[in-house]
């Protein structure tokens, strides 16, 4: 099975869409799908593929429920689907996931059990049995690097990175060879990069020099994703992904924009190629 999660230190919409636009393309290229959103921000994929209903409910079962133990139902009644792409939408109560995790691991030692917080996400994936129903998993974890992040590295050991080729972005990409070194040496795992998106690329020299930087540095920049503003914000506004609204909102095709999608197909094959080829 194919699994990564799309992490930017930098956060924001533009991952979001890209981890929602990369599920769309593996389900658009015949792939069973599923997305495991695990960001708190109302702007979260949840929401911008409509299926965040359940994400203030008290009483609603939640993924967080199912990794400390405390399910309310089976994990497949948390699955929703949206355009062909099955996910496990967030629920408010993962703001707490650190205490509740820290919390379960401090009753599994006080009876001599061995229970580790950032394994918790792939043990309900395996035993869930979703590396047998699925053809690819995406985590989308939230920006900051907590015991979220941790469950979705273990989950998926592979991470795609998107970020603006700016000063700022060109340190952030740096910053996490740091953070994946650490991670590595943390949780006892290898962790691949199977690629660098640059995202809002607009052609400046400044821009060019960053990406070249990148690579010799020694990160895949598959494709570089030019600013998209008005169909990014399209779709946060219909609340679907960059694929559908195209065919469903746009009145005419525009050149630019199905050549970005044209990109992201390619990403999503070049990612797919990648992973097998490390596997």
């Amino acid at each position: 099975m194919l699994a990564y999660t799309v992490y930017s230190e930098a956060g924001g919409v533009g991952k979001t869409t890209l981890a929602a636009s990369l599920a769309k393309a593996e389900e658009r290229a015949g792939r069973d799908v599923l997305v495991v959103d695990l960001d708190t921000q109302e702007a979260s994929l949840s929401h911008l593929l409509d299926v965040a209903d359940d994400r203030d409910d008290d009483q609603a079962d939640s993924l967080l429920r199912h990794m400390i133990d405390r399910p309310r139902d089976d994990f497949s009644e948390l699955i929703k689907t949206s355009e062909g792409i099955d996910v496990v939408p967030s629920h408010n109560i993962l703001e707490y996931a650190s205490k509740h995790l820290r919390r379960r691991e401090e009753e599994a030692a006080d009876f001599g059990e061995s229970w580790n917080p950032n394994k918790q996400l792939l043990r309900v994936l395996r035993e869930a049995g979703v590396h047998e129903d699925y053809d690819t998993l995406i985590v989308d974890p939230p920006a900051t690097a907590d015991i979220k992040l941790h469950n979705a590295i273990h989950a998926t050991r592979h991470l795609v990175i998107p970020f603006e080729p700016s000063g700022k972005g060109y340190e952030s990409v740096r910053g996490l060879d740091q953070l994946v070194g650490g991670l590595e040496d943390q949780l006892g795992i290898e962790v691949g990069v199977l690629a660098v998106v640059p995202n809002r690329f607009k052609g400046m020299n400044d821009q060019e020099r960053f990406l070249e930087q990148l690579r010799a540095d020694g990160w895949d920049i598959p494709i570089r994703l030019r600013e998209r503003s008005s169909l990014l914000e399209g779709c946060w506004a219909e609340q679907c992904t960059a694929f559908r609204y195209t065919e469903a909102h746009r009145d005419r095709e525009r050149e630019h924009e199905t050549e970005t999608l044209e990109k992201i197909e390619r990403l999503a094959e070049r990612i797919r190629e990648t992973q097998a080829v490390e596997a």
